[in-house]
């Protein structure tokens, strides 16, 4: 496939600051050549703020959902399939945006991302994220995003999920999303996936490399035991790109600090070749 990187090096509107130095890390542990090697050829942009704005969290995370809604959109209108690096959660909201309607979204993360600006205890806009996509917070800003639309409730899957906030967790409950356990991905993910299929064809793939357990590569500081081996995900991914067109995929969360024997960035290139393998078709 032709193959659109869009490297998003921010977190919490902080550039190259802890996640958000993990885009440029992943290319410079070889990723693009990674691709190559499976046969694509690679483009690559870096999404970059101008130094002089004004910066603060929000503001700022929600234009780089702005730009990456854009810088997606054009991918695809360029017949490149879009791979998005990103140090948050939330560019999602933006990749989602950019690859149109009737895409599903299948969340690989530790971390619910359901929370809102009344529920959470942090403050991290990024706990936010799929409370963004599915209508529940951050309305006004969201519909500034190019494309954008909420997604319903039965098109998406929280995957690996196992750190979940009190009243996040309730939020949750209330919702038709769906959420599988680590340990359920082979009992439970094909019947969650079959009943995603009866609403769309095309699905979003977002791994946040936090979903794999610490002992198989620490991802970040928020990582918590109890996660998927990499087999689980590549298994996962297999199910997905036989029920579905992969229209895009987001790998996000990599602190390379925190990656001091390099395992994580091994685990994150294999799994980005692993899923655009599969939305190839190979």
């Amino acid at each position: 496939m032709n193959v659109q990187l869009l490297a998003v090096p921010y977190d919490s509107g902080n550039l190259r600051a802890r996640m958000g130095a993990g885009p440029e890390a992943l290319l410079e542990a070889g990723l693009e050549q990674a691709l190559r090697d499976n046969g694509h050829r690679v483009y690559t942009k870096v999404a970059e703020l101008a130094a002089d704005s004004w910066h603060s969290e929000i503001q700022t995370s929600f234009e780089l959902m702005r730009m990456l809604s854009v810088g997606v959109r054009e991918a695809r209108e360029a017949g490149r399939f879009p791979i998005v690096l990103a140090g948050n959660c939330n560019t999602a909201v933006g990749t989602i945006a950019g690859l149109g309607t009737g895409v599903g979204v299948a969340w690989f993360d530790a971390h619910g991302d359901f929370n809102t600006p009344d529920t959470t205890t942090s403050g991290f806009l990024d706990g936010t994220a799929v409370a963004i996509l599915t209508g529940r917070c951050w309305k006004q800003l969201a519909v500034s995003i190019p494309g954008f639309q909420p997604i319903a409730d039965e098109t998406v899957c929280l995957i690996g999920t196992r750190d979940v906030d009190l009243l996040e967790g309730r939020l949750i409950a209330e919702s038709t999303v769906d959420v599988i356990e680590p340990g359920k991905i082979r009992s439970e993910l094909p019947r969650t996936l079959n009943a995603i299929r009866q609403h769309v064809e095309t699905m979003y793939v977002h791994l946040d490399l936090d979903v794999l357990d610490p002992e198989v590569a620490a991802a970040n500081k928020l990582s918590v035991r109890g996660g998927l081996m990499i087999e689980d995900v590549e298994y996962a991914l297999s199910l997905i790109a036989r029920d579905f067109r992969i229209a895009g995929v987001t790998l996000s969360a990599y602190d390379p600090e925190v990656d001091t024997d390099g395992a994580a960035a091994v685990a994150a290139i294999r799994l980005i070749c692993a899923a655009a393998a599969f939305a190839g078709g190979t």
